[in-house]
Formats: structure tokens, sequence, C-alpha cells
């Protein structure tokens, strides 16, 4: 384990705990497996599927982040990582196999740091290809708030371009 990484990410996160210990083991497995450095731009893409302490860590050690577009949340509530290198071509979807809690977040913690990889978790081809990668779009002001948002994200209601949060739903319960 390298424990500099380690400390890096436990600064970043605030604290350590079993969540940041299991994205740390998941990225390191994507290292090691996939060949893996640091994503100065978006030569590696993370698709999360959970937003937990674990992403975290993958932030700090895959440098996949929200801002560059490399990092995509999947809300699928499951302790899932999908690494993609663009450069190589390869992709590995990374799953916490259940496991037992102790109920001590330090014992529970020093397990998953501690155990082989392939005791914690299943290695998977993904079932998706690659995100594109990020776009810039242009920005149009909602005519309701006056806001500027991504013209992707525009909805039309009453013949006007709205934002998300002016944008008024419209389902008779089905």
């Amino acid at each position: 384990m390298n424990k500099e990484l380690w400390k890096k990410c436990v600064e970043f996160h605030g604290h350590e705990c079993p969540g940041l210990a299991i994205g740390f083991k998941a990225s390191e497995a994507a290292r090691e497996k996939m060949g893996l450095s640091f994503s100065k731009d978006e030569e590696v893409a993370c698709v999360t599927e959970n937003d937990a302490c674990g992403v975290d860590a993958v932030q700090v050690i895959t440098g996949c982040s929200m801002g560059k577009g490399n990092l995509i949340y999947k809300d699928a509530g499951k302790m899932a990582f999908t690494f993609f290198s663009r450069k190589s071509g390869e992709a590995l979807r990374i799953v916490l196999k259940p496991w037992n809690r102790s109920g001590d977040r330090q014992k529970d913690m020093e397990y998953m740091l501690d155990a082989p990889y392939e005791e914690l978790f299943d290695f998977k081809k993904p079932n998706f290809t690659v995100p594109e990668n990020a776009r810039l779009f242009n920005s149009i002001a909602c005519e309701s708030c006056g806001e500027s948002t991504a013209e992707c994200k525009i909805r039309i209601m009453d013949g006007k371009n709205v934002c998300g949060d002016c944008f008024k739903e419209y389902s008779r319960g089905f």
C-alpha cells in the first residue's frame, strides 16, 4: 500500500474511513491492472455508481474529476467504479463484493486497506462504452429567473426557454 498516497486521500477527504479505503483500493487496483497514471486531462475516465466517500480517493489517485468531465456520476447506489483508458481503449468495472462489516470502523478500514484486491472486488467488463469527452455548450439565459444555463439543459415551458429549476414538471401520476 502506498501510504503517502493514502495520506493525500485522507487530507483531501478530511478523515479516514472504510468508504475512503474502498475507493482507494478500487483506484489502486485499476492503476495496477490497467497501467493507469494520473489523468492530467481526460486520458482516464471513471464512471462512479455511488456518491460516497470512496469517490474522493478516485479523484486524488486517478485525476478524474467532475470539473474536467472525466468523472461521471451514475446514480445506481452500487459500490462500483468503471475505469476507462482512452489511450489503450481498455475498460474495467470494479465492484465491491458483499462483506460482513464488523461494526468497528477502524477494523473495517484496516481490512479494506490490507485485503488483496481479488478478495474485495469483482472485476468485470463494463456493459457501456467510454463516455465522450467533455463538451462546451453555449449558455442561454433562463427566461424565468435570468440565470445562464447550458443550452443542453434548457427546457421549453409555455414557449419560453427555462432552466431545470424553473421548469414545472407535468405529471398525472403515472
